[in-house]
């Protein structure tokens, strides 16, 4: 019988390992309830979108939050996911101090083609238990936004959102606390 106990890091060791250069400076390495978890490779889509998204975004909010594309967050205890975008509360040290936590965050965006089934279940568990409001799927698959709101617990060790809904490639979403408007044609007309 082989027996495997897996390591599991803390925040602080995960940072201190990015720090004296542990991860080769092309991989791309999250850490997830503990886990050190290799990011996917992202692919031409993943990149325009993500590209159209953070454009748009400094263009409609500029100065109002912090807009943060593929940087950590911190999910104590022991999470750092990269998400795609994250709109986070303007800080005087632009989070020189500590990337955004939870509290401080206005919305989180995963851009999903081959990540799609993770950003529906394990990310999303994920950010509903650290009490994300809100949080956007642009699925590439299917062409539209999943829009996850109001946050609960289902179960002692199960987190989820109340809310789901879809909006297509024609139309709008208001983007939250921030009263400015995304017409998600800008998006998907370069993607369909």
């Amino acid at each position: 019988m082989i027996v495997v106990n897996r390591r599991l890091f803390t925040l602080e060791e995960y940072e201190h390992l990015g720090e004296i250069g542990f991860f080769h400076p092309e991989e791309r390495i999250e850490l997830i309830r503990g886990e050190l978890v290799k990011m996917a490779a992202k692919g031409r889509a993943h990149s325009v979108c993500n590209t159209l998204l953070a454009e748009k975004f400094y263009r409609l909010i500029l100065g109002q939050a912090t807009i943060r594309v593929q940087d950590p967050i911190i999910i104590p205890p022991n999470s750092a996911p990269e998400p795609d975008i994250v709109i986070a509360r303007s800080k005087e040290d632009k989070y020189l101090s500590s990337h955004p936590l939870p509290e401080d965050i206005l919305l989180l965006i995963e851009v999903s083609d081959s990540t799609l089934k993770s950003d529906q279940t394990l990310k999303l568990y994920l950010y509903a238990e650290a009490g994300i409001s809100n949080y956007w799927i642009f699925n590439l698959v299917d062409y539209h936004v999943e829009v996850y709101t109001e946050p609960y617990q289902e179960n002692k060790n199960q987190f989820n959102y109340r809310s789901k809904r879809v909006y297509l490639p024609d139309e709008q979403i208001k983007i939250p606390e921030l009263n400015k408007i995304l017409e998600l044609s800008s998006i998907f007309s370069a993607l369909i």
